[in-house]
C-alpha cells in the first residue's frame, strides 16, 4: 500500500492507533534516519495492522473512526506517525509525545543529506529544501522550489540534478509498504497484545501492567487519562508515582490481589468505582503519612508498596477507624519500610499481607504478628543506623523524628515540625561534623557521609554554619537556644564535638537516634508493647549496606537524568534503589538510580546508575542481574541506542 494511501486512512479514520499502544518516543536522529533510509529506498519494513469492527475498536485519540472495518496499527506506529508529521505538518489525532521531534526537517540537494533546521547554518544556502513544506504542496511546491532555484544564476548547470532530487524526494509518498493484517473472530484483545509483544521483541512492549490497563481501557477508554489526571495531582504535592503503583492499589481494592489476573474480570462500572475508592484511600494514606509522620514528599516516602495493603484495609474498614487502629496501620507501615518488607518479592510479600487482613481473624494485629515473624524484633538498634548517604534505609526515619518530635533549627530555634515547615525543599541536609574537613583528617565517604552525622535544617541556617566545626558552632547554638542540640540527638559530652572522636561521636549520636525511633514506635502503638517484642524466630543482625548517593550536587544529577528520561516518554527511575535479598528483606546495596524491572518494565533487563562507585557496588548490581552505568552519558546513549531505536518501532 503506498504510504500516500496509509496517509489518507488515518484521515479518514480507517486506520487508527489502538488504546493498548504507548505514546510516541522517537527523537530527531531517529526521525531523519529513517527519512534519509525512505528517500534512498531502503527497506523499512513492514506494517502489522489489526482489522476489526469499527464499533468495538477502542482507539487512542480523539479522532473519530470510520464506520464498519477499521485497521490498528499494531506494529509501525513511531515510522507512521513521523511520516504523518513531517508530510502533513501536523500530528496525527492519535498522538501523544513530543512533536518537534517531526518538525522543522531540511534536505539538502547537493549532499543530499537530512538535518533539523539551523537558522545560522541555513538562512542563506537556497539548496536547503523545507520537507514539510514540499511535501504539503506536492507538485504545485515542485514548481515554487524550481523557481526559486532558477532565480539563482550560479546554480543553473546543476538544475537537472537537483530537480530529479526534488522530484525522487517528493515521490516518497509513493512509496510501496507490505501491510499484514491480523483478522478472524479470534483475535480477542488478549490474542493481539500477545501478538504486538511478539512482532516487538526487539522494541517497547506491554508490561503486565501495561497488559491489565489495556483490558481497562477496551471497556473504558478514558481510563489512562483519567489515572493520569489522578497522578498528576500526587505529582503537584511532591509524590512520584507510576501507573503500575496505582493499579496495584485499585487490584487491591477490587479483587484483594497483588497480581493483575483478577482485575480482568472487572467490568467498567466496577473499576471506575474501585479507581474512586482506591484514590479516597491513597488520598488518606498520604495525609496520615505526611500529617502524623512527617513523610511528606516522594525522597523519603520509602515502602509505598504498603499502601496498596493500607488501601485495602481502609476500603474494609469503610473509614470506621479511630485513633489506636490508624497509629497502629502507620506504625505497620514504618516496620514494613524500615525492614524493607516490599524490596525483594514485592507481589508475593503484598499477597501474603492482604491474605493477613481477610476472614474473621484477620486484621491488623495478624498483620503486625506477620511482620513481626518475617523480621524477628521490630525495635530499632543503634547499629541500624550504621548506614550513609542519602539511600540508608534509616535515613527517612531520621527525617521522620525530625518531622514527628520537638526538633529544632540551629539558626532560628524554630521547630521542624511538619505542620509548621511544610515541603522537604525548605529543609537541607546538614553535615554536623563539616565534609571538607572530614576529608583533609582522611576520613574516608562511607565515614563522611556517615547517617548519624546527618540532620536537618533550613537552608539559611546550613549557609550560616558552613565548614565549622561542631566544637566551634554547638556553644553558640546552645548560647541562643538552649535545648536546640539535644532536640536533634547531639551527644552533650563536649569532648565528642572535637574532630579527633569523630568515630566515637558517631556511636553516641546512634544510640539516641535508636531510642528516639523506639520511643515514637511505642508511641504509635499507644504503648501495647507486644509488637516490639522478639519473635520465635532468630532476631537478625543488619549489615550496614554499601553505594548510594553522597550529595546533594549527586542527587540533583540523577533527578535532571530522570527528568531527561520521562522527557523520552519512558518510566522514570527509582532514586536511591533499595537492593535488598529478595526472601529476607535485608538491604544488600544501594543503587543512585535503578529500574529494578527495566526501562521497558518487565520486559528489558534491569539497569542501574552508579555515580561515583567503588567496584564492590557494581559487582553487587552486576550480580544481581543490573546492567550497570558509571557516565550519565554512557546511560543516555544506551537508551537511545537500544531501548529508543531497536528496531525503532512500538
Amino acid at each position: 500500500m503506498k504510504i500516500s494511501t496509509i496517509l489518507d486512512h488515518i484521515d479518514s479514520g480507517h486506520m487508527a492507533l489502538p488504546e493498548f499502544q504507548r505514546g510516541y518516543v522517537w527523537n530527531r536522529d531517529q526521525v531523519r534516519s529513517f527519512f534519509d533510509s525512505l528517500y534512498r529506498r531502503h527497506p523499512v519494513g513492514g506494517l502489522l495492522v489489526w482489522v476489526t469492527e469499527s464499533k468495538s475498536a477502542h482507539h487512542r485519540g480523539d479522532g473519530k473512526l470510520a464506520a464498519g472495518v477499521v485497521k490498528l496499527l499494531l506494529d509501525g506506529q513511531q515510522r507512521m506517525t513521523s511520516i504523518y508529521g513531517v508530510v502533513r505538518g501536523r500530528p496525527p489525532k492519535f498522538f501523544d509525545g513530543n512533536e518537534r521531534a517531526f518538525t522543522d526537517l531540511r534536505f539538502h540537494l547537493e549532499s543530499e543529506w537530512f538535518s533539523f533546521y539551523q537558522p545560522v547554518k541555513m538562512k542563506d544556502d537556497p539548496l536547503w529544501v523545507d520537507v514539510t513544506e514540499l511535501m504539503k504542496k506536492g507538485n504545485a511546491g515542485l514548481g515554487e522550489f524550481i523557481t526559486r532555484l532558477n532565480a539563482q544564476p550560479e546554480l543553473a548547470l546543476m538544475m537537472g540534478k537537483y530537480v530529479a532530487r526534488l522530484s525522487y524526494l517528493l515521490a516518497i509518498t509513493d512509496v510501496d509498504l507490505h501491510v499484514e493484517e491480523v483478522t478472524g473472530s479470534d483475535k480477542s484483545l488478549d490474542v493481539v497484545v500477545d501478538i504486538f509483544n511478539r512482532v516487538n521483541s526487539g522494541g517497547t512492549k506491554l508490561s503486565k501492567g501495561d497488559l491489565a490497563l489495556a483490558k481497562i481501557c477496551s471497556d473504558w477508554p478514558e481510563a489512562r487519562d483519567v489515572m493520569k489526571r489522578q497522578i498528576k495531582i500526587w505529582e503537584d504535592a511532591d509524590y512520584q508515582f507510576n501507573l503500575d503503583w496505582l493499579l496495584r492499589s485499585l487490584n487491591t481494592v477490587l479483587t484483594g490481589e497483588a497480581k493483575f489476573l483478577y482485575l480482568h474480570e472487572k467490568d467498567a462500572e466496577e473499576v471506575q468505582d474501585g479507581l474512586k475508592r482506591a484514590a479516597r484511600h491513597i488520598d488518606t494514606c498520604l495525609n496520615l503519612i505526611s500529617g502524623r509522620l512527617g513523610l511528606d514528599h516522594d525522597r523519603v516516602f520509602f515502602g509505598r508498596f504498603g499502601v496498596p495493603v493500607m488501601v485495602r484495609y481502609l476500603d474494609h474498614r469503610n473509614w470506621a477507624m479511630n485513633e489506636k487502629e490508624r497509629d497502629k496501620l502507620l506504625f505497620w507501615f514504618v516496620q514494613a519500610g524500615m525492614w524493607g518488607r516490599f524490596s525483594g518479592s514485592t507481589e508475593t510479600y503484598i499477597d501474603q499481607d492482604l491474605a493477613a487482613l481477610e476472614g474473621p481473624e484477620g486484621g491488623l494485629d495478624k498483620l503486625l504478628e506477620q511482620l513481626r515473624l518475617w523480621h524477628g524484633s521490630l525495635r530499632t538498634e543503634p547499629g541500624n543506623f550504621t548506614g550513609w548517604g542519602l539511600g540508608a534505609r534509616f535515613y527517612p526515619l531520621l527525617y521522620m523524628i525530625t518531622r514527628m518530635g520537638s526538633t529544632q533549627d540551629w539558626g532560628t530555634g524554630l521547630p521542624l515540625r511538619a505542620n509548621l515547615l511544610g515541603k522537604m525543599n525548605r529543609l537541607e541536609v546538614h553535615h554536623i561534623f563539616p565534609k571538607a574537613q572530614l576529608y583533609k583528617h582522611n576520613f574516608k565517604k562511607a565515614e563522611v557521609n556517615a547517617l548519624a552525622n546527618f540532620c536537618f535544617l533550613t537552608k539559611d541556617s546550613n549557609l550560616v554554619i558552613r565548614d565549622r566545626l561542631p566544637e566551634a558552632y554547638f556553644p553558640e547554638v546552645e548560647a541562643a537556644y538552649p535545648g536546640a542540640l539535644a532536640s536533634q540527638w547531639i551527644p552533650d559530652d563536649p569532648t565528642l564535638w572535637r574532630i579527633e572522636n569523630y568515630d566515637q561521636f558517631l556511636e553516641a549520636r546512634k544510640v539516641l537516634l535508636a531510642q528516639e525511633v523506639n520511643r515514637r514506635m511505642e508511641e504509635l502503638l499507644h504503648d501495647d508493647l507486644r509488637w516490639l517484642a522478639g519473635s520465635a524466630g532468630a532476631v537478625r543482625v543488619e549489615i550496614p549496606p554499601i553505594g548510594g548517593i553522597t550529595s546533594e550536587e549527586e542527587e540533583e544529577q540523577l533527578e535532571e537524568l530522570n527528568e531527561w528520561v520521562e522527557a523520552q516518554k519512558l518510566p522514570r527511575g527509582e532514586l536511591s534503589f533499595d537492593f535488598a535479598n529478595a526472601e529476607t528483606g535485608e538491604q544488600r546495596a544501594v543503587f543512585d538510580l535503578a529500574w529494578p524491572r527495566g526501562i521497558q518494565e518487565e520486559l528489558s533487563e534491569p539497569v542501574a546508575v552508579l555515580l561515583n562507585e567503588g567496584k564492590d557496588v557494581i559487582a553487587i548490581a552486576s550480580q544481581g542481574g543490573f546492567r550497570c552505568f558509571t557516565s550519565l552519558d554512557d546511560f543516555k546513549t544506551y537508551v537511545k541506542s537500544e531501548i529508543l531505536v531497536q528496531n525503532g518501532e512500538k
